[in-house]
């Protein structure tokens, strides 16, 4: 029996009502879109939040003789106490030290700091350290005089970063409290993301419901949660040793570990640094310290992270460049978790397909 083509089963008012009515859900998914649209990162983050910290809501909550709105409360106030505590206090520092980068790259006046004399007393190191960061400040120099007129342009994008920062500690601050809120209605969401995932993948929704659920854990834990206790930290060892810029050098320690480099970058100066400008009783336990700060991720990483991360780095990058770029800073945390998941998901439906299209053939 040949197959009628659509336009032979409806008559003409038909395909008029069906035009319509695709085109007033279409306007209205346009419209819903708009509406949410500044909302996005925000729910973003509770919900990465939501899935990160469930299992942590879940024993608490059992602990508490299973009182989810209870555990959701103490969830909530303890989030809060490190958003608006030392993360708060570093973020103002970092502000500062960006709006400082900016004022210098605008007037093209980038001050950078020579080799302390104290160097060449050091043994056996000290002589050539200092001949080191002699020649290196010297050519860095001019280096920076050629290329500041080209850095200018770079001093508005920083100043809108900082900017964000305002508007950003307050989209954290929504977000940890939209989190307590779907925390205690965690098996109903999980039903209707696993409803949702059945509709378009019957076969792989359990699969690919899960995969979504750990690669969360993964990165939100295992990156972006070591990335934040390692800058904290080394921000509260920089401001212990009273280093300049302390709150920017942090936030670069945490774009660092985000992105798998690792802090070493920043610590190996500042602890040269250090050696250079306090008492060896002072230098060396801010030197311990700090070297504990650099090796703090290989150590909590086996621990938060229930399974290995096959996420390339260069995802990671690009989800933090991208993410930041989209939606400011609350946007260098989402953006890395929401693309890694969009990455796994891929490569598990490719598996699929390649293992579907083996056993066809």
């Amino acid at each position: 029996m040949p197959v009628k083509s659509l336009r032979q089963l409806l008559t003409g008012e038909d395909i008029i009502q069906l035009v319509i009515r695709l085109g007033l859900l279409a306007l209205l998914i346009i419209w819903t879109f708009l509406i949410i649209r500044p909302f996005v990162p925000i729910l973003a983050w509770s919900g990465v939040l939501a899935v990160a910290f469930y299992p942590a809501f879940s024993w608490v909550a059992r602990m508490l003789g299973g009182r989810p709105k209870t555990a959701a409360a103490i969830l909530t106030l303890v989030t809060l106490g490190i958003v608006i505590g030392p993360a708060t206090w570093l973020g103002i520092s970092a502000v500062d030290g960006v709006r400082e980068l900016a004022h210098q790259l605008g007037t093209g006046d980038l001050a950078l700091q020579s080799a302390p004399e104290q160097l060449k007393s050091w043994p056996l190191v000290g002589p050539w350290l200092f001949e080191l960061w002699d020649q290196a400040y010297t050519n860095i120099r001019a280096v920076l005089r050629e290329v500041a007129p080209y850095l200018q342009p770079l001093a508005g994008p920083l100043l809108s970063l900082a900017g964000d920062a305002g508007v950003g500690t307050l989209q954290f601050l929504v977000s940890v409290f939209v989190a307590g809120f779907l925390f205690p209605h965690g098996p109903r969401l999980v039903a209707a993301g696993r409803g949702f995932l059945f509709r378009i993948v019957p076969e792989q929704s359990e699969h690919f419901l899960g995969l979504a659920g750990a690669t969360i854990r993964a990165v939100a834990q295992g990156v972006i949660g070591v990335a934040i206790v390692q800058a904290l930290l080394a921000g509260i060892g920089f401001k212990l040793a009273a280093v300049p810029s302390a709150g920017l050098l942090a936030f670069i320690v945490l774009l660092l570990s985000i992105v798998q480099i690792g802090a070493f970058l920043v610590l190996l100066p500042v602890i040269i640094w250090i050696w250079t400008a306090k008492d060896v009783t002072t230098a060396l336990v801010l030197t311990v310290f700090l070297v504990l700060v650099g090796f703090i991720d290989t150590m909590l990483k086996p621990l938060v992270m229930g399974r290995g991360l096959n996420t390339p780095t260069i995802v990671i990058f690009v989800g933090v460049i991208g993410g930041t770029l989209a939606h400011g800073i609350v946007g260098l945390f989402i953006g890395p978790i929401i693309l890694s998941v969009a990455w796994e998901l891929m490569m598990a439906w490719i598996r699929t397909e390649d293992q579907t299209g083996t056993a066809e053939g």
